[in-house]
């Protein structure tokens, strides 16, 4: 959520008034003979109801233009754009909204999660125009850190080499959260502890309970209990979302800086955006893509973009 005039508490205050009993509910219409079906998303506060690839303003309490949007967008200093990172519809977002963003403010920079710190030189060269594709997937040894099928990125990432755009990999070596999740951050070693962030904030209680339904859900369902311990697992979030802020506050400048990163490390600004915001008072806006079938509150981000429910990539 953005902060315009600096008034960042009023702002959001009076935006969760006007959206915080407004429910996003996306469903799927039934075909009716040999008609395709059409997936649509409703409000249900507002009567309405939306197909796929509408744009919903919790600030307007209902849909806007793209054009819109980016007018709005370009006035930020920090954009989050989110994904679930298997969904090829949400990068076609991404890019779309990259694009647009770069016609309006050429001078703009990006921040990835997929990429940590320390291959910043690599992203350098592929910013400068001045490495193949080939050789760039085996010089971040992207199979072995971020693992998801390149090609949903590719799009995003061939559109920052053909256009310049400085790239920066926002993430902490991705070696160093599952030892915190593990056995906490007094646990690390002295050269994993050289790369903490300067401020870990744990003091968040909505943030540590909607960790806390992600732990007690799918991942407590592969993590033992006796091994992993919620407090550790928290701390693994937390230093992760950290560190990406840390990132975006030192290297957007003065620029305006596009990210691209989960939807969880956006959702409500709980993850990286309240914690750049802490560090730079940067105004900034998010935005989500939404699959139909999901049910979302329309306070989760300043836009949802609705999107189709059938559309994933397989892990490789």
């Amino acid at each position: 959520m953005s902060c315009p005039s600096g008034q960042k508490a009023g702002w959001l205050s009076a935006r969760c008034i006007r959206a915080a009993a407004v429910l996003l509910l996306l469903a799927l219409t039934a075909a009716c003979g040999c008609a395709p079906k059409i997936e649509r998303s409703r409000i249900p506060s507002l009567s309405e109801s939306y197909r796929p690839d509408t744009i919903v303003s919790a600030d307007a309490s209902g849909p806007v233009s793209f054009e819109q949007m980016i007018a709005d967008l370009a006035e930020a200093r920090v954009v989050y754009v989110g994904e679930t990172h298997t969904r090829a519809a949400d990068h076609d977002i991404q890019l779309k909204i990259l694009k647009a963003l770069h016609q309006e403010r050429p001078g703009l920079c990006v921040g990835m999660e997929m990429f940590s710190r320390p291959y910043q030189q690599v992203l350098d060269q592929w910013s400068a125009g001045n490495l193949e594709t080939v050789a760039f997937i085996r010089k971040v040894h992207w199979y072995a850190n971020w693992k998801f099928d390149f090609g949903l990125y590719a799009g995003l990432l061939d559109f920052i080499r053909e256009h310049r755009v400085p790239l920066y990999g926002l993430n902490i070596a991705f070696h160093v959260p599952p030892k915190v999740a593990a056995g906490g951050i007094d646990s690390l070693l002295p050269a994993d502890e050289a790369r903490l962030p300067a401020e870990i904030d744990l003091s968040d209680s909505g943030h540590r309970e909607y960790v806390r339904k992600i732990f007690e859900g799918h991942h407590n369902r592969r993590l033992s209990g006796r091994h992993y311990k919620f407090a550790h697992f928290y701390q693994a979030q937390v230093l992760w979302e950290e560190v990406m802020a840390e990132t975006v506050s030192r290297k957007r400048e003065n620029r305006l800086m596009v990210v691209f990163t989960g939807n969880g490390h956006i959702t409500r600004d709980f993850g990286i955006p309240s914690r750049a915001y802490r560090r730079s008072r940067a105004p900034f806006r998010t935005v989500m893509p939404v699959a139909a079938g999901r049910q979302e509150k329309l306070t989760a981000a300043d836009y949802l973009w609705i999107t189709p429910k059938a559309d994933a990539a397989p892990h490789p």
